[in-house]
């Protein structure tokens, strides 16, 4: 089945709680969103209900990926709240459901991220990604590139600290 995309869908109580159980199901998974697993819905309900908020009332946005009626996928445009930095932006929360894994829509999210980013106007978007997974070959294949890191700066478990890697992508460059 092939995926729709929405920017900004009304966030609805019901697209709140399907989301909120996207990213349960996510991190439960062992995706890096915020959380360690495991997770309960009240958990994530502490970052969820801020994160509504600035997409509701501004100035973040959230792109919603659909397998019929059902959500599957998700990120959100985060504005940098900087004027120094209208020009790019952030995505947070990117996340494929896990039982719809391996069918490249993780590849279309980002590529209607993309899309968009260029259709805002934007010149590139911005991604972290907890090291020790291999996610950052998953954006390299999308043309990101690491342009940073912070050695150990997320601590997952005791005894378990994980690099955050700073991922770019240039929407301005020529080919991109």
């Amino acid at each position: 089945m092939s995926l729709r995309f929405v920017l900004d869908p009304d966030l609805t109580a019901e697209l709140r709680e399907q989301l909120v159980s996207l990213w349960v199901d996510v991190t439960n998974a062992g995706g890096a969103v915020g959380f360690v697993a495991p997770v309960t819905a009240a958990d994530v309900l502490g970052i969820a209900e801020p994160t509504f908020a600035a997409i509701a009332d501004g100035p973040d946005r959230l792109l919603v990926a659909y397998e019929g009626e059902r959500p599957v996928g998700m990120l959100i445009f985060v504005d940098n709240r900087f004027h120094l930095k209208t020009h790019w932006c952030v995505l947070k929360r990117v996340m494929v459901h896990p039982d719809t894994q391996g069918r490249g829509h993780g590849y279309a999210l980002m590529r209607e991220a993309e899309r968009l980013g260029r259709a805002m106007g934007l010149a590139a978007l911005h991604v972290t990604v907890r090291g020790g997974l291999g996610l950052e070959g998953f954006y390299e294949r999308l043309g990101y590139r690491e342009v940073g890191r912070l050695p150990g700066a997320l601590r997952v478990a005791p005894d378990d600290d994980r690099d955050e890697i700073f991922m770019w992508l240039n929407l301005a460059a020529p080919g991109a």
